[in-house]
């Protein structure tokens, strides 16, 4: 099998179920527990919280840990709106993920904030001079996507930072596709509040972070024994935060280089299907994109036609965001990138990890124009 999947999860990796072993067996403990065991847990977290703040260039005390992506992007949006609801406007893209744009709705629907949207090109990029147009001192929050799941478009976070900054509004970044692969210092992205999840880098499915700036008032979303320094209740997951720090702190060891290898391999993926397939488009920016990403929609076809004959050739990719798995609808994202509701239907999307290898991309390549000939010649 060739596994081309990886925006949707990653395998565990080694060292990182090996890390987390002791705390699934016999250092078991609740880390708010008074006893000996429940030290060693509270000290543990303590730690992987710590490796996790260095990388993010914070302090300890600005990362909560959650169960994943969503839950982080939702106490991000919900909770510093609600913290501090001043002005009652929040500024996002149309192509956020859905818990960025569903928890930006539930604002609008109980408790009357009035939702900006921040339009995009035909890249998915979108315009800093837009996003200074519609910050101002009364917007309570904004939120703009680090780099987009389905067409891979990386936004310029540094600049809006600094424009976020100089109105005084708390910026939040969906990070989730961007971790392992693009750097996360907040400082020089000019961010209050980021949010990943341990499963696109080596982690398990279940656990994530939320950074979000000390200065901040954040509501919690999950209310109880004030657990993560009372911004969300519950009994911490110890052994998945070891494993969320440890995939983090190795991702960012080898980021660079792998970065730099992946891109090659995807611009040969790209470059591969658009000559085996000439009516291929690709979707997202050319070059603003990250390093794994390879998208592309296949007019005239049918994208889950595509992926069915790519499977039975051992590949296996998807149609898009796995959130929207199963879904009938055209993607929200192509549309909002000006893509006609058929043609984003035919969307496949291609995401490399690090280990994909050269061979893989090519025998690839070969089996896109093989799957586009066969789709092609079924629908006429």
């Amino acid at each position: 099998m060739i596994y081309l999947d990886a925006a949707a999860t990653t395998p565990v990796r080694r060292e990182v179920l090996e890390a987390m072993w002791p705390y699934l067996t016999g250092d078991f403990g609740n880390p708010s527990s008074t006893h000996s065991l429940g030290e060693r847990a509270a000290t543990t977290l303590a730690e992987a919280r710590a490796s996790v703040a260095r990388v993010l260039g914070v302090r300890s005390s600005e990362i909560v840990f959650t169960s994943g992506g969503t839950e982080a992007d939702n106490l991000a949006v919900k909770g510093i709106a609600l913290g501090a609801p001043r002005g009652r406007q929040l500024v996002i893209t149309p192509i956020e993920h859905e818990a960025v744009l569903e928890s930006a709705d539930y604002l609008r629907r109980h408790h009357g904030f009035r939702v900006d949207v921040l339009g995009v090109d035909s890249t998915g990029l979108v315009d800093p001079l837009e996003f200074q147009a519609l910050v101002t001192t009364e917007t309570t929050l904004a939120s703009v996507m680090f780099a987009n799941n389905e067409v891979g478009t990386v936004q310029p976070l540094a600049e809006l930072g600094r424009i976020a900054r100089a109105a005084a509004v708390p910026l939040h970044t969906d990070a989730v596709q961007a971790a392992g692969w693009l750097p996360l210092d907040v400082r020089a992205l000019g961010v209050d509040a980021l949010s990943f999840s341990g499963h696109k880098l080596g982690a398990p499915k279940g656990v994530g972070v939320l950074f979000a700036r000390g200065r901040l008032p954040l509501e919690p979303v999950l209310h109880g024994g004030g657990q993560e320094r009372g911004h969300r209740s519950g009994t911490e997951n110890v052994a998945g935060a070891v494993g969320l720090a440890t995939a983090l702190t190795l991702a960012e060891q080898t980021r660079e280089g792998d970065a730099a290898r992946i891109t090659v391999l995807r611009d040969a993926l790209i470059a591969g299907v658009q000559n085996g397939v000439p009516d291929a488009r690709l979707t997202g920016h050319p070059t603003a994109r990250l390093p794994g990403n390879a998208s592309f929609c296949f007019p005239g076809t049918s994208g889950e036609a595509i992926l069915l004959e790519l499977e039975r050739d051992g590949i296996v990719c998807s149609s898009g965001s796995a959130c929207a798995a199963g879904s009938d609808e055209p993607s929200h994202v192509l549309l909002a990138l000006g893509v006609d509701p058929a043609v984003a239907q035919t969307a496949v999307r291609f995401t490399l990890s690090a280990a994909t290898t050269a061979a893989e991309i090519e025998e690839t390549i070969g089996a896109v124009a093989r799957a586009f000939r066969t789709v092609r010649a079924l629908a006429r």
